[in-house]
């Protein structure tokens, strides 16, 4: 009898087990022992702490060499692809592009539900840098998304169906998610995107349950006509943050949104956020050239249950560079000086890396992990940057580096313990900024009151090559161990194990293995398309897998050719990888590129002059890269009419190109497609020599 009993209550807990593993149970206690689950990848950094190391070493720097393709999970899209996965118990849930999310068998890749939250397509065009998503929060059941519209999704982990949605912003405005949600003690945080575009930023928390909003923090103050907010955010702002900006910032909302990094500290009990750049970018041009503008381009420290401040520090007083602090924020114990420290460490956008004591929010150190070009050093007393005041660009202009493109982008780094070591994935991409003395606003598109681009200014051309590296950083001494330099400043993002291996994709389609000791490369993939994404390692059934999301895109697939590509990028991929593994990508089709558009017609100089403006005003960021169509190969162009339905009318808004008649003219359009049938024209007699002479890429997409 006794037996018997035993077996069933063995039966009943490994049914419980089974059930649990299906819907994705993930509750407070489980997240904060994930350190001690090294089989599952179960938050966006593995662990509370983000800091992207496993200890799996079943794959190691011996044998990582027998690395093969387990899998692959072909995706519907060839747009960016920047998610980590979440693998709980054997099932992995990922977002792709356009906010979709898939529920795949971590050891098969068997699909085993799809997701789409079918967005308003018209919001794709207040994608600063694509319909990207990079990635999904699973507790208790639900897998949460945030999607390109603005709103919070929660999913039945078992079968993807929609449990709730709310609207987290207002849709009117250029607002879009592109973070990955993350869950603290049974609340969803999530911020937005969309300071580019004239947006007044915010971090919010809803009730993981059933949607509802439980708290608010604005990251800048609102017009102060309206009075406050009745937001966690109103103690600070009137306390001492309101004092800190000038002018009519609220009128292109100030900036400041939450679009990657979120924190939770259990060790202090609280939620660290980082804050974006201003709206406008040019300090001039949002505050009057006056005050710090708390909190742009911050480190901002919260109480998870209310929201309300605890901390700050503040990279970049005054930001005009975009130099955001929204780059990817991870804990770790360190020994400095001799003493044990709680800290935070921060590659952001300005090239320097920070250690912060995450008890106060008190500066410990801090180095330029990059080459740059716009401070002296970081005070440490005041923990404030000594800035070159020539950095600022009022009088002239101002070849900067890093620039807004960032020495470190929403790639993630990843820090291992075992080596001390966090590898980044480093950018050199200097830009040239003058001040904007004629700032236009143009609402819901991109606001910056600078003039960027042109030749950089005398004497600093050496400066002005583009490149990227792999930086293995030593936090403690604070300077490289090692680096691997490359040609192309955006590299993809690394995951750290403990078989002493760094991974890490790259733009030119492999995807490697690294020595954490030394960089030494041990093997490495083709993908045959871009890998920027944040590889993971879990385990299943005692096998080790490496995944990674492939897909061309994010700001290079937009706006940034990629010369070594022949054909536009293929649809995104999951790869997945186990030692021994023979599987095999599919084959590509053959692509034969559309013809460029040539037109007998006839245009004035005066009109293909105003389209090169307006082109390159508005158009010129989604569509000078491989993933968007080549405008001056549309065959839309070869029709007043149907060029008309596309740009005022709104004829494929559902595709992600939205009406432009809030901005542009009829006569204005019609001389954007003037300007491109001058491109074709252009592009074919480049093409037809190209042929002639047997050159390289006559095949190309582009002119």
């Amino acid at each position: 009898m006794f037996k018997r009993a035993l077996a069933a209550a063995a039966l009943a807990l490994l049914a419980a087990c089974i059930q649990q593993a299906e819907n994705g149970a993930i509750d407070e206690q489980r997240l904060l022992a994930a350190e001690d689950d090294p089989d599952n990848w179960l938050s966006y950094g593995r662990t509370y702490a983000e800091q992207r190391f496993s200890p799996l070493e079943d794959v190691n720097d011996s044998n990582v060499g027998q690395l093969g393709l387990a899998f692959s999970v072909q995706l519907d899209t060839n747009r960016g692809q920047e998610a980590t996965p979440i693998v709980v118990d054997g099932i992995m849930y990922f977002s792709t592009a356009w906010s979709k999310v898939m529920a795949v068998k971590a050891d098969t890749g068997e699909v085993l539900w799809q997701y789409d939250p079918k967005n308003i397509g018209a919001k794709g065009v207040h994608a600063c840098c694509d319909v990207v998503n990079r990635g999904v929060a699973v507790w208790e059941g639900k897998v949460f998304v945030g999607t390109i519209d603005g709103r919070l999704i929660a999913l039945d982990a078992a079968n993807g169906k929609e449990v709730w949605s709310t609207v987290t912003v207002d849709q009117k405005k250029p607002y879009t998610i592109t973070m990955a949600p993350r869950v603290v003690r049974g609340k969803v945080i999530i911020g937005n995107s969309g300071a580019e575009l004239g947006v007044r930023g915010y971090v919010s928390a809803y009730d993981a349950n059933n949607g509802k909003l439980v708290w608010r923090f604005y990251t800048v103050p609102g017009n102060p006509a309206d009075g406050p907010d009745g937001a966690a955010s109103d103690e600070a702002f009137a306390k001492f943050a309101g004092k800190t900006w000038n002018g009519n910032w609220w009128e292109m909302g100030g900036g400041g949104t939450v679009w990657d990094s979120v924190v939770y500290d259990a060790d202090f009990n609280q939620l660290i956020v980082g804050v974006g750049n201003g709206s406008p970018w040019n300090h001039r041009a949002r505050s009057a050239g006056k005050g710090d503008n708390l909190f742009l381009s911050s480190i901002l420290a919260l109480d998870p249950d209310t929201g309300k401040y605890k901390w700050h520090y503040q990279v970049n007083p005054g930001e005009t560079w975009d130099f955001t602090a929204t780059q990817q924020i991870t804990l770790a114990d360190l020994t400095i000086d001799g003493k044990p420290r709680k800290v935070l460490m921060q590659a952001p956008k300005n090239g320097f890396f920070y250690v912060i004591d995450r008890s106060n929010g008190k500066l410990i150190s801090a180095e330029n992990f990059v080459p740059q070009n716009w401070a002296e050093k970081i005070d440490l007393v005041t923990g404030r940057p000594i800035e070159r005041p020539e950095a600022r660009f009022a009088d002239k202009p101002y070849m900067v580096y890093p620039s807004g493109l960032g020495a470190h982008a929403w790639m993630p780094m990843s820090y291992s313990p075992k080596t001390g070591l966090v590898y980044i994935p480093a950018m050199h991409a200097p830009i040239t900024m003058k001040d904007d003395v004629n700032y236009e606003r143009h609402p819901g598109r991109w606001n910056t009151g600078v003039n960027m681009g042109g030749l950089p200014p005398k004497g600093q051309e050496h400066e002005a090559a583009f490149m990227g590296w792999l930086v293995a950083w030593d936090p403690v001494k604070q300077k490289a161990a090692w680096k691997i330099e490359r040609p192309w400043p955006w590299n993809g993002g690394t995951l750290a194990t403990g078989g002493n291996l760094v991974f890490q994709g790259d733009a030119y389609g492999k995807f490697h293995a690294y020595d954490a000791r030394d960089g030494k490369e041990l093997w490495s993939f083709n993908a045959g398309q871009g890998v920027l994404a944040g590889p993971i390692t879990y385990r299943v059934n005692g096998v080790q897998y490496v995944a990674v999301l492939a897909g061309y895109g994010g700001s290079m697939g937009m706006a940034r050719p990629a010369d070594w590509m022949e054909t536009p990028p293929p649809p995104g991929q999951l790869l997945v990888f186990k030692l021994g593994g023979t599987a095999k990508l599919p084959e590509r089709p053959p692509y034969t590129p559309p013809p460029f558009a040539v037109s007998d017609e006839k245009f004035t100089p005066a009109q293909l002059a105003e389209g090169q403006k307006w082109y390159l005003t508005y158009c010129s960021i989604c569509h000078a890269g491989p993933t968007n169509p080549d405008l001056f190969r549309s065959q839309y162009a070869l029709s007043a009419d149907a060029w008309r339905s596309v740009v005022i009318d709104g004829a494929l808004q559902d595709n992600g190109m939205a009406s432009f008649s809030e901005q542009l003219t009829k006569d204005q359009a019609e001389s954007i497609r003037a300007y491109m049938l001058k491109l074709g024209k252009e592009g074919t007699a480049a093409e037809a020599a190209r042929k002639a002479g047997g050159g390289a890429g006559a095949g190309k997409t582009g002119a």
